[in-house]
């Protein structure tokens, strides 16, 4: 009789096993993700190869217009879907972003902050209109648009 309840144990457990093995294979290949889908409280624009990580956009840009300090500033603090690590992209993550800009949507016809620097006094925005990377004033006043890694 005990050696049948070890029996019964051992199949339980082989059976759980082979149960959670299935999961986490059917998790991975289920979690691949890819651009213009709607995730982790934005809307993918990058994917890397593994299709498990990358960048989302914040669904709608910051209201109004910063001056580069108020921009960083603006996206550091941007709390959306639930994720509270949203910042201002640099200038590949802006470009990037750009590239997609019709699958993610909303955008101005104007320029977009990034949070990449040349000296004390300049960063770099991009265009909307026409993809144009530019150094300009920090003090001038653009839209941002709050990204975040997944």
């Amino acid at each position: 009789m005990k050696l049948l309840a070890k029996d019964r144990f051992a199949r339980l457990w082989i059976m759980l096993l082979f149960t959670s093995l299935s999961m986490v294979t059917v998790s991975a290949v289920s979690s691949a993700v890819s651009i213009g889908q709607r995730y982790q409280g934005g809307i993918v624009f990058y994917v890397d190869e593994s299709r498990q990580h990358g960048l989302v956009a914040a669904t709608r840009d910051l209201p109004g217009q910063y001056d580069w300090q108020g921009a960083k500033d603006a996206g550091e603090r941007f709390v959306d879907g639930g994720f509270s690590d949203w910042y201002l992209p640099g200038q590949w993550e802006l470009n990037e972003l750009y590239e997609h800009k019709s699958v993610v949507g909303g955008f101005v016809a104007g320029c977009y902050w990034s949070s990449t620097e040349f000296g004390a006094d300049n960063a770099r925005t991009q265009a909307f209109t026409n993809g144009t990377q530019i150094w300009v004033d920090k003090t001038d006043y653009y839209r941002v648009r709050a990204v975040r890694a997944f």
